[in-house]
């Protein structure tokens, strides 16, 4: 019988998959005892409870943006004045877009870096097609991030292109995340490791560790890929066959479980490389990876290939940089025309939920693409209690249900989109490591704009009146499942 690989995704909603699944897969595999896997799942309860965060309010990233400086400042690419490359990404928007990139600015401590080629790749098969391209490419380092990194026939194609690049004398580095790579064999990474591939697994979780259940509350989320330092790729797309199939056009939502995925990636060329470089050598140190230092050449800024504006933004979990929030909550208030969400896990906080209301208020169009099913029936169920509150604010909620949408992206105005790991939860938002790219121009707006589009093609809207119609049993699942969420 062929192995079923399975996600367990770091959101809300972890406690529950864990308790559907993570206690039997650990008692399929011989090298874990139940004992085990029942610390596993009390640990990963009783670490909910832990490091509860207050998240910043919107006057206080008002007031960050208010007191911050007017001067825009922009790193990467000298070919040409910066008033130029503002002008180059706005268009005839540029006095706009200026808007978004100082209130970005006043809240990340992260550079802006011009110079940049970023391409939009739409679901599996494209994006692993561009990373194994890039892979091959490879001449001095390759560093791979994954929250998942399967043990399937896409995570062995990985793993035989990162060999073929070890023995060509390329230094390949690799992180993954315990939980999210659960199901992955031992073998899987010991293989790895005796071809010279340098494999560090982020924050183990085992019957000792996890008593001390702050520690396995705090995931690497992150999608990434890094290339000789040059070329980057970055999104919610993990190293797994569920999304070898990707999702075309056209099709039916499948009945037995193995629905193909819809998500989102981009690849980066140019000087924004060396940021997420950065940020996989600061989390390679932080699991005890040796050999960082001889990768500080690879910082150097590569050459300017594009023309795109980028800025990375990331969160390390546990700590209080809330950079993806406090991002989006910035660019929101910024925004006058329109507020197009693309979002896997829908679960943010009321002070994110009042910005949204209150944008819908003063006329921008707030849209909302949500999934019409998903693997964690917690976070799904909780989320719709936010439904009606939403639709009466005038924000348009549409639902995909042909796809087991996966995609975290925004756009707004066409001018400042979003594509990353970061769902819009607490979990992400305080507890994870995430990272997200954000991009700031016409062009690439423009791009994001038709992608959300088309999504909602496969999409049926949410209205008001039909959706109060809705039966008392799934009221009763939705005050159930916040409670249940709140306790997590």
């Amino acid at each position: 019988m062929q192995k079923q690989t399975l996600i367990v995704e770091a959101n809300s909603g972890e406690a529950e998959l864990m308790g559907d699944r993570l206690t039997g897969t650990f008692n399929k595999r011989p090298d874990v005892p139940p004992r085990v896997s029942a610390s596993m799942f009390i640990g990963v309860l009783l670490c909910q409870f832990a490091a509860c965060a207050a998240l910043p309010t919107q006057k206080q990233v008002a007031r960050e943006v208010a007191t911050s400086s007017s001067k825009i400042e922009i790193s990467g690419d000298k070919r040409e004045p910066q008033r130029e490359l503002l002008k180059q990404a706005g268009g005839d928007e540029t006095t706009h877009l200026k808007r978004f990139v100082l209130a970005d600015q006043a809240i990340d401590n992260g550079v802006l870096f011009a110079g940049n080629e970023v391409k939009l790749l739409i679901n599996g098969p494209a994006t692993y097609g561009a990373m194994f391209d890039a892979i091959r490419k490879a001449k001095r380092t390759i560093h791979l991030e994954t929250y998942t990194l399967a043990d399937d026939e896409v995570g062995r194609r990985f793993a035989e292109a990162l060999l073929e690049r070890r023995a060509a004398g390329v230094t390949v580095k690799v992180i993954y995340d315990a939980v999210g790579s659960l199901t992955s064999s031992d073998a899987y990474f010991n293989r790895l490791r005796s071809h010279g591939v340098q494999v560090r697994e982020f924050r183990p979780v085992d019957g000792v560790d996890v008593l001390a259940f702050w520690r396995a509350n705090q995931r690497d989320h992150r999608k990434m890929l890094v290339v000789d330092a040059k070329t980057a790729f970055i999104g919610g797309i993990n190293i797994s066959s569920v999304y070898s199939s990707g999702s075309g056009s056209l099709g039916e939502r499948k009945e037995d479980g193995d629905s193909e995925w819809r998500d989102t990636q981009v690849r980066i060329d140019g000087p924004a490389a060396a940021r997420i470089q950065e940020l996989f050598l600061a989390t390679w140190v932080k699991t005890g990876g040796a050999g960082a230092e001889s990768d500080v050449r690879a910082r150097a800024l590569p050459k300017p290939v594009g023309h795109d504006l980028v800025r990375v933004i990331s969160t390390t979990g546990g700590g209080d940089d809330y950079g993806i929030y406090k991002a989006y909550l910035a660019a929101i208030a910024v925004a006058r025309e329109r507020i197009w969400i693309t979002q896997a896990y829908f679960l943010p906080n009321d002070e994110f939920l009042g910005a949204l209301k209150d944008a819908a208020k003063r006329g921008v169009d707030v849209c909302i693409l949500l999934p019409g099913f998903t693997d964690s029936r917690i976070v799904l169920q909780a989320s719709h209690s936010n439904y009606e509150d939403l639709l009466k604010a005038g924000i348009k909620l549409y639902e995909r249900d042909d796809r087991l949408l996966h995609a975290k992206t925004a756009v707004i105005d066409g001018l400042w989109s979003t594509v990353g790991s970061s769902n819009l939860d607490y979990r992400s938002f305080v507890h994870n490591g995430e990272a997200n790219a954000v991009i700031f121009g016409q062009e690439f707006g423009g791009q994001m704009d038709a992608l959300f589009r088309s999504d909602l093609k496969h999409a049926h809207q949410v209205e008001l009146a039909q959706w109060q119609k809705r039966s008392l049993w799934k009221r009763f699942q939705e005050r159930f499942s916040v409670l249940f969420y709140h306790l997590i």
